[in-house]
């Protein structure tokens, strides 16, 4: 779905756009994904890692939350430069996934502590090529380590999560190589923080916040990280 069919209204309209013209396929709730079995050691420094979890607004939206994360960005990863517009990747023509790239203190927030966050209220890894009302392959969940350690323990927390019994289907996130990414337009960089009234914002992305400040007090940041 091409969330520019919301973009021209707003209230009760855009929420009824959001809600109605599309299946709900993710689910409702969010989940307690499992403790990382494996910590990762990444040393002093800022780190950066991309995530693509369906529409980066919600996973912008989250991530700009998390205290320690220093900057995210909305963009595309996986295409070739030529493609990497909205117009073009909305079109399920590019391999580019929409994707956010972040920032972060892993003395304050750890990669492994990130990808339970992601797996707990962003993205369900069992639904592949798609997320919430959003279908298609540059819908589709995927961790792009930075690191060799990232890596590592995206790996090994996958595998944690196909053996936790969390999800009743199978892990289908996969983890991508690191190519280019590239920022979206203007306008989608701090979207949840700019449209709170947004009907998308609303139906799909603001209770993935609302279960982060939930589910994770010690990680949650009341303000909003702006990046632009």
């Amino acid at each position: 779905m091409k969330r520019l069919l919301a973009f021209a209204v707003s209230g009760a309209a855009a929420f009824a756009i959001a809600t109605q013209s599309v299946p709900a396929l993710a689910l409702e709730e969010p989940v307690n994904a499992p403790h990382p079995a494996r910590i990762a050691k990444e040393g002093g420094g800022l780190k950066t890692a991309i995530f693509a979890g369906g529409c980066f607004w919600g996973v912008e939206g989250v991530f700009s939350h998390v205290k320690g994360v220093k900057s995210a960005t909305s963009g595309f990863h996986g295409g070739s430069a030529g493609t990497a517009s909205y117009s073009r990747v909305t079109l399920g023509s590019t391999q580019h996934a929409e994707a956010v790239r972040i920032t972060y203190d892993p003395n304050v927030i750890r990669y492994d502590e990130l990808l339970r966050i992601f797996f707990s209220v962003v993205a369900d890894p069992t639904l592949r090529n798609r997320q919430g009302p959003d279908v298609g392959a540059h819908y589709r969940s995927a961790l792009v380590p930075t690191s060799d350690e990232q890596r590592a323990v995206a790996e090994a927390y996958l595998k944690q999560l196909e053996r936790s019994g969390v999800w009743n289907g199978p892990i289908v996130t996969r983890v991508e190589t690191k190519r280019k990414f590239y920022p979206a337009e203007a306008y989608h960089q701090d979207f949840m923080a700019k449209n709170p009234r947004h009907g998308y914002i609303v139906r799909w992305d603001r209770p993935k916040v609302d279960a982060l400040k939930r589910m994770f007090p010690g990680d949650y940041r009341a303000s909003f990280l702006r990046d632009g």
